[in-house]
């Protein structure tokens, strides 16, 4: 089952960033938000991907040029070119970088890749992880037969936390994982149908398509209740940050 990554938005909450890099190779814990992403899939066996390109698409497409070798490490013979490969690391995937226009909007991109997407897909943004069971997703997903699943997520609450013993603060919590209410949190599962949804590159998937189709009873939800979290802002890369630094890494499946 082929993942679509949507990797070409231009980040502009995360301009220090995205000024320099595209928004999906925003690092954390020395890696790349589009490696911990593509890490999550592969743990449950999703090995193939189709990213979608757009602002910065050369950078990613860099960085997959050269993965088998900056993970690793070689001995060069400059005077020949002749590469040595040792103690190789290798990641089984099948990526395909497609530039999709710098302009065009999330629903054009999932278009512009229709002649990859004839079975059921997956779907995600380049700047969110979780620690969500992706096979219990596509398990989920058809199980109801509907052509849309949409992981719903509970959002990160914006402030600080207070836990109570009587009126004394027994902890602070610095940005609680569960708000209020039900968002969406990426991680769809679709089927080819959907694109017939999507009319340009101007459509916006989370706005017309995704109305329809839960007008016409086509789009169910998946509750995920454990972690979730967003790469919107500085603050967000900061957080992500110390919890890589912490050792508690909710996302990192793959371990």
């Amino acid at each position: 089952m082929k993942t679509v990554i949507l990797a070409g938005g231009l980040g502009t909450r995360l301009a220090e960033e995205t000024d320099v890099v595209p928004k999906p190779m925003v690092r954390i814990g020395g890696q790349p938000m589009l490696w911990h992403i593509m890490r999550l899939y592969a743990a449950c066996g999703f090995n193939e991907f189709l990213v979608a390109l757009g602002h910065k698409a050369d950078v990613i497409k860099n960085y997959f040029l050269n993965y088998y070798y900056l993970r690793n490490d070689f001995s060069l013979r400059v005077a020949t070119g002749q590469l040595e490969i040792h103690d190789a690391e290798q990641d089984d995937w099948f990526v395909h970088l497609v530039d999709t226009g710098t302009r065009t909007q999330t629903g054009g991109r999932i278009k512009w890749l229709a002649g990859w997407l004839d079975d059921t897909f997956m779907m995600t943004y380049g700047d969110g992880v979780a620690d969500i069971d992706l096979r219990a997703l596509v398990d989920f997903h058809h199980s109801h037969g509907k052509l849309a699943t949409v992981t719903a997520v509970r959002p990160p609450a914006r402030f600080g936390g207070l836990v109570f013993e009587g009126d004394r603060v027994a902890e602070f919590v610095e940005k609680p994982q569960i708000g209020e209410g039900w968002i969406n949190g990426g991680f769809f599962v679709l089927e080819p149908r959907v694109l017939d949804y999507i009319d340009a590159d101007e459509t916006i998937f989370e706005r017309e398509p995704l109305e329809r189709l839960a007008q016409e009873g086509q789009l169910v939800a998946y509750r995920h209740d454990g972690f979730w979290q967003p790469m919107d802002t500085l603050r967000d890369v900061r957080l992500l940050e110390s919890l890589w630094e912490s050792g508690n890494v909710p996302w990192r499946i793959w371990e």
